[in-house]
């Protein structure tokens, strides 16, 4: 349960899945996972306990519908990422997959591509996703930490690429692209090469983390940050998110002012950035309708 690896013989089981689909008096239906609406935020908790989380097909299947969805979703606009019990995730569930056959789909990339269209998805959102971290975060959990925007560590974190101990590389669902962006190459390497875990402490030391926090108060200590995006405004936290994005891939800076001119101009020539100007003279807080 350490690692989410590319099994393609996973991809059996997806022939005698049900097709998933969200009932309309139920908008998030999933079986492994929660999703609790708190206003405007999608409190997501990771539902296989008994399993540290792992995840198998039906997570990933899940995942990407959900993270897929939000793209178009206007009444969400910031996701909080958990796990219940002892554990954030603890990669892929090895057992379940040890016991599946063989049937690649995907482009040829069996599961690995289907797992990994769930990175894609959570980078693409235009909701920010804050991760709250306790327990082990390996392999493909690792991965969820790391394709997130804010991450916050309870005291008992502990993070790894463990794909590379299972013989395969530690390359993997995004880990080679993200981790030598927040911590630098070093570092990265260092994760990458040997699976070794970093602690909480050396996370927020790296910058992995935001904040380290008692286990306890990763709930509270995410509500901060909730409460501080939402006096945002909705396309302004949005185009936020996307610029960063776009901009830590651009070829130079003309790139990234070229983008950032884009977003300015949209920004401004929204009613929200009238009644911020407003609010700002008027010394009060402002009351954005998205418009």
């Amino acid at each position: 349960m350490l690692s989410c690896a590319p099994h393609a013989g996973i991809g059996q089981a997806l022939s005698s899945l049900p097709a998933i689909r969200r009932r309309p008096d139920v908008p998030h239906n999933y079986e492994t996972f929660l999703v609790e609406p708190r206003g405007a935020v999608h409190w997501l908790t990771l539902n296989r306990p008994e399993t540290l989380n792992a995840i198998n097909t039906r997570m990933a299947g899940e995942l990407a519908d959900y993270f897929g969805g939000l793209y178009h979703d206007r009444s969400c606009r910031i996701v909080v990422m958990r796990g219940a019990g002892r554990a954030f995730c603890a990669g892929l569930d090895i057992k379940a997959a040890a016991g599946e056959g063989e049937k690649p789909f995907g482009g040829g990339f069996g599961f690995q591509g289907y797992l990994a269209d769930v990175y894609q998805k959570m980078r693409r959102c235009p909701q920010p996703i804050v991760t709250l971290v306790h327990g082990a975060a390996c392999g493909g959990g690792f991965a969820f930490a790391l394709a997130s925007d804010i991450r916050i560590a309870g005291e008992s974190a502990r993070m790894n690429a463990a794909f590379i101990r299972l013989g395969l590389s530690s390359c993997d669902m995004g880990v080679s692209y993200f981790l030598p962006r927040l911590v630098g190459l070093s570092v990265a390497s260092e994760l990458m090469l040997t699976g070794r875990f970093i602690n909480a402490q050396r996370a927020l030391a790296t910058g992995l983390v935001s904040e380290v926090v008692p286990d306890a108060q990763l709930e509270a200590a995410a509500q901060s940050y909730v409460d501080e995006m939402l006096a945002a405004a909705p396309m302004g936290l949005r185009l936020t998110k996307e610029g960063l994005n776009l901009a830590v891939d651009a070829p130079g800076l003309e790139a990234a002012m070229a983008i950032e001119n884009r977003n300015q101009v949209l920004c401004a020539r929204s009613a929200d950035f009238a009644e911020g100007m407003r609010a700002f003279i008027e010394k009060r807080p402002p009351v954005y309708k998205d418009a």
